[in-house]
């Protein structure tokens, strides 16, 4: 048995799959959303990595990573052009193929340890799920606040699998899923189906991928939120006079008029111009208080010193408002704020100066006390950030509700991405999810994933909804950061004592 494996492709074939590979695991993801493609996906980049030199590895994780971004992301191009979107995708692509050139060596160097078949068929296939993770972990927290958007788990949002991240989170997902395919090629490579009992590590996991139902949280009651989506002009270059937006979710929230509400609940930016400052618009928000006599969930840009903050705020008549505030605790390089400015400004000035806006990161807690109700939030892409989601759940939420603005994607793919992204939140917490967007998809999801009731996207509309609580917390929200912790240092600790010690034995084969 050869300790070092020989390509399974020359390099021009591993070249040309691994972009097919990177094509199809997009497919897995909405808008076509056919889940078990990620597997296939994932298959063909392995495939292509087997037996390669860190320079191969590079080239053919390269052609998978770039194929896959291009196509996942050119929702991107949707109002700021191509420079953006091979700027994040180009990125996204380096740090991909250099993570590919660990897993190309972990074939390499474990089989040189232990190159026995029980070896081959969980330790490996182990580390090379481990080190995929450790991949997907870096690129959602690196360069500055990373950007978690392509994580092979958020892609099962509507597949039988998804319950699986109740139990070990997002990344824990991605980990088993990952597994299964590579043991599932150490199984071809050595033909171990002659012994099927060979096979009952890798068959043990899919089983429980399949089978194992979603963690059970407590029933709480139901909160009555009335959701409202303006569709106004709300996209950060849409042409509107001032208020346009306001008017808009005043215009939608009409159709409520008369209902009990618990809550009424506002996007991401329904509201332009900052309440805390501008009178006019803290009184219009007192009246529809008042007139439902319920508290209300808005956002807006605020201002505090020489500070500016994308600010969600519990409203409520008759109190010292804003109630509470939650500061988006991520925003978005490059979209909400310029780090550091003058190099990129060098690079791209024209670019660069349609960024006028420069948000704070916030540092107060996702979550509101809604008379007694815990709500927890996420403003707009904070819900790919497991902190942000695992925070609010820690804190006592029986429910979220996700704000966001979609206006300036419009008729893009990252609507409904983020929506599966929303859904894959539900499964992991057992909560209900509203995820309110400006211009939508608007969707109210129950605890397990399922569509409550939902708005058209580009169409105004409100929704009234008695949407579950849930009480208890699932093992993801107990046990996720120690799972990324182990998935993440822990996998790169085992793969640079993998490497020393084959390395040594190689040297020591060699000189013997």
């Amino acid at each position: 048995m050869r300790s070092d494996p020989r390509p399974l492709l020359p390099l021009w074939a591993a070249i040309l799959v691994a972009i097919a590979g990177g094509a199809i695991l997009d497919l897995a993801f909405p808008d076509v959303g056919w889940w078990p493609l990620a597997f296939v996906g994932v298959g063909a980049s392995l495939l292509t990595l087997i037996g390669r030199s860190a320079g191969g590895a590079f080239v053919v994780g390269f052609a998978f990573a770039a194929s896959f971004y291009l196509i996942h992301i050119v929702w991107i191009t949707r109002y700021l052009g191509v420079v953006p979107w091979f700027a994040l995708a180009g990125i996204e692509t380096l740090l991909s193929a250099i993570g590919a050139i660990a897993i190309a060596l972990a074939y390499r160097w474990l089989p040189r340890l232990r190159g026995g078949t029980w070896a081959r068929l969980v330790l490996l296939p182990a580390l090379v799920a481990g080190l995929w993770t450790a991949r997907e972990l870096w690129l959602g927290a690196w360069p500055y606040t990373g950007f978690p958007w392509g994580r092979i788990g958020m892609s099962q949002a509507e597949s039988p699998l998804a319950h699986v991240a109740s139990w070990t989170g997002v990344t824990g997902l991605t980990f088993l899923m990952v597994f299964v395919v590579a043991a599932v090629g150490e199984i071809v490579r050595l033909r171990a189906w002659r012994a099927p009992v060979r096979m009952t590590p890798a068959a043990l996991v899919l089983a429980a991928l399949v089978l194992v139902p979603q963690f059970p949280t407590f029933d709480a009651g139901t909160i009555r939120v009335g959701a409202v989506q303006g569709n106004g002009p709300a996209g950060y270059f849409d042409t509107r006079e001032p208020y346009a937006v306001l008017q808009s979710q005043l215009d939608a929230t009409a159709q409520l008029s008369g209902q009990d509400l618990d809550v009424l609940l506002w996007p991401e930016g329904g509201i332009d111009a900052d309440p805390t400052r501008n009178a006019s618009v803290a009184r219009v928000l007192d009246r529809l208080s008042g007139e439902f006599d319920a508290p209300l969930i808005v956002n807006a840009a605020t201002e505090r010193g020489d500070q500016t903050f994308n600010t969600s705020m519990l409203w409520h008549v008759g109190e010292h408002n804003p109630v509470a505030i939650h500061d988006k605790s991520h925003p978005v390089p490059m979209g909400e704020y310029v780090p550091d400015r003058w190099f990129f400004e060098m690079l791209a000035p024209d670019l660069i100066g349609l960024i006028q806006r420069e948000y704070t990161p916030g540092t107060n807690p996702p979550f509101f006390d809604v008379d007694g109700v815990g709500v927890g939030l996420a403003i707009c892409f904070d819900v790919i950030y497991d902190d942000v989601i695992w925070s609010g759940a820690r804190d006592g939420a029986e429910v979220y509700m996700f704000q966001t603005n979609n206006a300036d994607f419009r008729d893009t793919d990252e609507n409904l991405q983020q929506l599966a992204f929303a859904r894959m939140r539900a499964i992991e917490t057992g909560r209900a999810v509203v995820n309110l967007s400006t211009v939508g998809t608007s969707q109210v999801i129950a605890p397990d994933g399922s569509t409550v009731e939902s708005l058209a996207a580009g169409v105004p509309g409100a929704m009234i909804t008695d949407v579950p609580l849930r009480t208890g917390l699932t093992p993801a929200v107990i046990i996720g950061p120690a799972v990324q912790a182990l998935l993440g240092w822990g996998i790169v600790l085992a793969f640079g004592v993998t490497g020393v010690f084959a390395i040594r034995r190689a040297r020591s084969s060699a000189q013997g």
